[in-house]
């Protein structure tokens, strides 16, 4: 399960804005690499929303299924705010939900389509088919 905890404004490059929630995951403890000892953290990530900001606010502490995974992507610079610190991150952190959706088929409809080459012109003229 995730939380939605806060909800921040985003611009689009044509200047309009967005909402995105800030959803954030359940408790962890990680072994600090420094230290050796044991802390409690929780992943977070930002989904982008249709809402207008009242309806985000009023979504805060909203739980929903899914969690948040850690995803390659392209290396970024990312700025660590409690220091200052300039750091190259080639990851960022995803929602998914628990359950992959299905793509489910309509009744009747054929999902594997086979091209008749009898309906194409073979000679590049235009005619109406008989």
């Amino acid at each position: 399960m995730v939380r939605i905890i806060n909800y921040k404004e985003r611009q689009k490059e044509d200047g309009t804005s967005f909402f995105v929630l800030e959803l954030q995951g359940g408790i962890e403890m990680v072994i600090s690499k420094t230290t050796g000892k044991f802390y409690a953290t929780a992943k977070r990530a930002f989904i982008p929303s249709t809402f207008d900001e009242q309806t985000c606010s009023a979504l805060i502490g909203t739980e929903m299924p899914g969690k948040i995974i850690k995803e390659d992507c392209e290396p970024f610079n990312y700025v660590i705010k409690e220091t200052g610190e300039e750091i190259v991150l080639s990851h960022t952190w995803v929602y998914v939900t628990e359950e992959i959706p299905e793509v489910k088929e309509r009744p009747g409809e054929e999902l594997n389509v086979i091209a008749n080459s009898d309906v194409f012109s073979k000679n590049g003229i235009l005619e109406p088919a008989m």
